[in-house]
């Protein structure tokens, strides 16, 4: 259980890291705090639910798409957190792209080292 909680804290992280990196140094993306609070939020919940229903498929499927879902899921979580929120604005496919490859480069990277990083200061430390 300590490890689930532990993956979503750090999945949320990646996922805030990755907006706001996004807001930061993409022109025509704008972010406010509540928008910010509710885009992360909505990005999380929509990954899950996606992600889960993508590897509910057979192996041999799941694995074909495996490689393109990352950015497909992070472009609709993108579309539904602007939907939904108000706080968060992107204009101009242009900024929609950069901000799908940066949001997913950097949940891809805080996902995969993050863990890493903890269970390494883990073990180190007993």
């Amino acid at each position: 259980m300590r490890q689930i909680l532990l993956r979503t804290v750090l999945l949320l992280a990646s996922w805030a890291t990755g907006l706001l990196v996004a807001a930061w140094i993409v022109p025509g993306v704008s972010l406010s705090v509540p928008g910010f609070i509710v885009a992360v939020v909505v990005f999380a919940v929509t990954q899950a639910i996606l992600s889960f229903s993508i590897l509910k498929l057979p192996h041999h499927y799941a694995s074909l798409l495996l490689g393109g879902t990352g950015l497909a899921l992070t472009v609709i979580a993108l579309i539904l957190a602007s939907i939904v929120t108000r706080g968060l604005t992107i204009d101009g496919m242009e900024s929609w792209l950069a901000t799908t490859v940066v949001m997913w480069l950097v949940t891809t990277i805080g996902a995969i080292t993050l863990p890493e990083l903890l269970i390494r200061d883990g073990a180190g430390s007993t």
